[in-house]
C-alpha cells in the first residue's frame, strides 16, 4: 500500500498540484472566513464547503468546471437550509436526508456536473449534523459557504489554473447495456436502502453521530458501479478508518485542539486527502479519518470514546452499502468487467488504424487522442476488476485470471504507445507489412470480443522496424489474452 502511494506515476505531477492548490484554497478560505469575523463553527463549515469545491468539480474542461462551482451553493444552501430547519424533528429530518441520498445518486446520470452537486448537497447535509446547524446559525453559515467556494474558484480558476495549459482528458461514455442512466436508477435506489439501514442502526449505536453511518454508506457508493466494486470500497472504508483511529491516538488526541499545530496538522491531512485519492482509498479515508478527528478536537469533544464509535458507525455504514448492493438490484462484477475490457480492446485496434494511417501518410490521422481514451478505459477496467484481484478474494483461479488479463493489457497499451511514439517521427516511413499487421491485430480483438477463434501469433523473429516491432508483440499479447479470457471456469471476463 505504501509503494502504491509514493511509487505511483505522477505524469505532470498532477498530483502534487492537485493536492498543495487544495491546501493553498482550503487555507485561504479559512483566512477569509475568519476576516470576515465568522465563529469556529463559520470557520469550519468554510474549509469544508472550500474542501469540496476544490474535490469534487470533475469536469472535462476548465469552463465547465467553473460553472459548477458557480452553481455548488445553488444546491448546497437549500439543503442547508432544511437541515437546520429539522434539526428539531428527528423523523421529518431523516426522512430528508434519505431524499437527498437518493436524489444526490440519481443525479449522477446528468455526467460530473450532476455528480458533483449531488455530493456537495449531500455534504452540506451531513456538515449540518456534524456541527448541529440551527436556524440562528444559518447567516453565519451562508456567509461562510459563499465566501469560501469564492476563494476556493479564485485559486482554482484564477491563481493556479493548470488545467489551462492541458487538453481536457478523455472520458469514456458508459458501455452499452450498463448505460449511465440505468446504473445511476439502480444505486439511487441501492443507496437510500443502504442509508436507511445505516440511518436506523446507527442511531441504535449512536443518538448524537448516526450520520457518520449514513456519511459511510454515501461514500462507499462514489465512483462504483458493481457490487464488487462496491464491497471491496466498503473494506478499505473501514480498513482506513481504522488506522487513522489508531493514528489519532498518537496525533490528534495529543494535540488536544491547540490552534497552531492542529492547522499544521489539518493542512498536511488536506494535502493526503488530495494526493492520494486517486491512488488509494484506504489512504484517503486514513487521512479523512485524521481531519474529522482534528476537527472534533476543535470543538472540545475528542475523546478515545468517540473514536471507538467513529469505528462502530463506519462499520455499520458499510454494512448497509453492502447488504444493499447483495440484495438491491445489483449489478454484477462480471458483467461490467466484461463491457469495460470489451471496450479496451476495440480501443487498441483503433490506437493501431490510426497510428498505421499516420506512418502511411494519411491527412488527419492522430492516435494520441486514441491512446488517451485507451489510458481512461484500463482505468475503468482495474477498477471494475479490483474485487477479483483483491488479496482477500477466496477465488484463488479467478484472482490468477484476473492478474494475468490486467498485465496483458497493460503489455498492450505499452506497445500502443510505443507505436504511437514512433508514429509521431516525420521521419519514419510506411512499411508495407503494417498493413497485414494490423489486419492480424483486428482480426485478434474481433475473436476476442466476437467468441471466435484467436488467430495463433506467428512468432518468429522480432523485425528490426519499431514500428513492426511493436507490432509483433502487441499481436503476442493479444494472442496470449485469449487464455486467461476463456478459461472454461464459468466466470468468464470478456466475451460476454
Amino acid at each position: 500500500m505504501l509503494k502504491k502511494v509514493f511509487v505511483s506515476p505522477d505524469p505532470g505531477r498532477s498530483r502534487l498540484r492537485f493536492a498543495a492548490r487544495a491546501v493553498l484554497g482550503i487555507g485561504l478560505a479559512v483566512v477569509v472566513c475568519g476576516l470576515a469575523g465568522t465563529s469556529l463553527i463559520g470557520a469550519i463549515i468554510g474549509g469544508l464547503a472550500a474542501l469540496l469545491a476544490l474535490f469534487t468539480v470533475t469536469d472535462a474542461t476548465v469552463r465547465g468546471q467553473a460553472v459548477t462551482t458557480a452553481l455548488l451553493p445553488v444546491a448546497g444552501l437549500p439543503v442547508l437550509t432544511a437541515a437546520a430547519a429539522l434539526h428539531g424533528l428527528p423523523v421529518a429530518r431523516d426522512l430528508t436526508f434519505l431524499a437527498v441520498v437518493g436524489v444526490g445518486v440519481y443525479a449522477r446520470r446528468w455526467g460530473p456536473r450532476g455528480h458533483s452537486l449531488g455530493v456537495f448537497a449531500f455534504m452540506t447535509f451531513f456538515i449540518a449534523q456534524f456541527l448541529h446547524a440551527t436556524t440562528d446559525r444559518l447567516p453565519e453559515m451562508f456567509a461562510a459557504v459563499l465566501l469560501s467556494v469564492a476563494t476556493a474558484a479564485a485559486v482554482r480558476f484564477g491563481l493556479w489554473c493548470y488545467e489551462r495549459r492541458r487538453p481536457a482528458p478523455a472520458v469514456p461514455a458508459p458501455p452499452a447495456g450498463t448505460g449511465l442512466a440505468r446504473i445511476t436508477t439502480r444505486q439511487a435506489v441501492q443507496a437510500t436502502a443502504g442509508a436507511g439501514f445505516a440511518l436506523v442502526v446507527g442511531q441504535l449505536v449512536s443518538g448524537d453521530r448516526w450520520y457518520w453511518a449514513v456519511g459511510a454508506t454515501w461514500w462507499v457508493f462514489v465512483n462504483t458501479t458493481s457490487r464488487g466494486e462496491t464491497l471491496v470500497r466498503g473494506f478499505r472504508r473501514v480498513l482506513g478508518t481504522v488506522v487513522g483511529i489508531g493514528l489519532g491516538f498518537l496525533i490528534a488526541v495529543p494535540v488536544a485542539g491547540s490552534p497552531v499545530p492542529t492547522a499544521v496538522l489539518a493542512a498536511a491531512c488536506v494535502f493526503g486527502i488530495f494526493y492520494t485519492a486517486a491512488v488509494s482509498y484506504t489512504w484517503m479515508m486514513l487521512c479523512v479519518t485524521l481531519l474529522a478527528e482534528l476537527l472534533y478536537g476543535l470543538l472540545g469533544v475528542l475523546g478515545p470514546g468517540l473514536l471507538a464509535l467513529r469505528i462502530a458507525e463506519t462499520g455499520v455504514g458499510a454494512l448497509g452499502a453492502a447488504l444493499a448492493v447483495l440484495f438491491v438490484l445489483p449489478v454484477t462484477t462480471h458483467a461490467v468487467t466484461d463491457v469495460w475490457i470489451q471496450r479496451a480492446l476495440r480501443c487498441v485496434h483503433a490506437c493501431t488504424a490510426e497510428a498505421a494511417a499516420r506512418l502511411a501518410g494519411a491527412e488527419g490521422a492522430d492516435p494520441v487522442p486514441r491512446v488517451a481514451e485507451l489510458e481512461q478505459l484500463l482505468g475503468r477496467v482495474r477498477l471494475s476488476i479490483a474485487p477479483l484481484v483483491h488479496p482477500l478474494s477466496p477465488m484463488h483461479g479467478r484472482r490468477r485470471r484476473a492478474r494475468r488479463v490486467l498485465d496483458l493489457l497493460d503489455d498492450c497499451a505499452r506497445e500502443i504507445r510505443g507505436l504511437v511514439a514512433v508514429a509521431a517521427d516525420p521521419e519514419a516511413s510506411h512499411d508495407a507489412r503494417l498493413a497485414a499487421a494490423c489486419w492480424r491485430v483486428e482480426a485478434a480483438v474481433e475473436a476476442l470480443t466476437g467468441g471466435g477463434a484467436v488467430p495463433a501469433h506467428a512468432g518468429g523473429e522480432r523485425a528490426a522496424e519499431p514500428a513492426l516491432a511493436h507490432l509483433h508483440d502487441l499481436e503476442q499479447a493479444l494472442a496470449e489474452l485469449a487464455a486467461p479470457l476463456r478459461a472454461p471456469s464459468g466466470s468468464r471476463l470478456a466475451g460476454a
